[in-house]
């Protein structure tokens, strides 16, 4: 190569260095999605427990099931069902607070109401299980403020969870397991991250009755279960 070719051949390999680098850095940037981002979700959640008969039958079939849930509980409804809750921590389970008292004209009464409910739910549960929740869910689903005092409630260093899916346990009267089953396919259609809302309490006996299909429906339909 002639020398006066030397300073140019130079100066281009000195410039697709750099442009390479700079190749690099934009890749870098751009974001990645993940399987997790894109895979679908479920989680299974209970309120109103836990119960003597329906919490430890949920809680069995979960466990043949190799599936996690999330139970929302009342604080009043812990006493003489402290191994249940026992358990549900155990099988590695969340444990939320739902109420104190499930009694909607107490909690709602005020914001200072509001609040001592929760703490004495909280209380409760971290008695019996040594550790305090960090999810909450509104008895009922919350008043019109519900905006308001889920401000009020993420102050305290509570996540609020709601629901978008239902198994119909408490909106159809005397519901048969396979028109809960039926319900919660319905009701959770075209939706990837479903938070499917269920009842353990002691009128709930179908909920658990039909807690299989309603798994084996997610699973066959590729979704994950996940746990708050």
């Amino acid at each position: 190569m002639q020398k006066k070719y030397i300073p140019f051949a130079a100066l281009l390999v000195i410039m697709l260095v750099i442009l390479a680098h700079i190749g690099i850095r934009l890749t870098a940037a751009v974001p990645a999605f993940t399987f997790a981002e894109e895979e679908k979700q479920v989680y299974l959640t209970f309120d109103d427990g836990p119960s003597s008969k329906v919490t430890p039958r949920i809680l069995d079939i979960l466990e043949e099931e190799n599936v996690k849930a999330t139970f929302f509980v009342v604080g009043d409804r812990i006493a003489s069902r402290e191994d249940i809750l026992r358990r549900i921590v155990k099988d590695g389970h969340t444990v939320g607070v739902h109420s104190q008292t499930h009694d909607y004209s107490k909690i709602y009464a005020s914001d200072k109401a509001l609040l001592a409910d929760i703490d004495a739910c909280a209380a409760a549960v971290k008695k019996v299980t040594g550790s305090a929740p960090s999810v909450y869910r509104f008895p009922f689903g919350g008043t019109k403020e519900r905006k308001r005092l889920t401000s009020l409630v993420e102050e305290k260093g509570y996540r609020v969870v709601g629901w978008n899916a239902v198994c119909g346990d408490e909106e159809i009267p005397n519901a048969s397991a396979e028109a809960l089953y039926l319900q919660s396919v319905k009701t959770a259609k075209g939706i990837r991250k479903v938070v499917l809302l269920c009842h353990d309490s002691t009128t709930h006996a179908a909920t658990a009755e039909a807690l299989p299909r309603i798994i084996a429906h997610f699973r066959e339909a590729g979704y994950v279960f996940r746990t708050f």
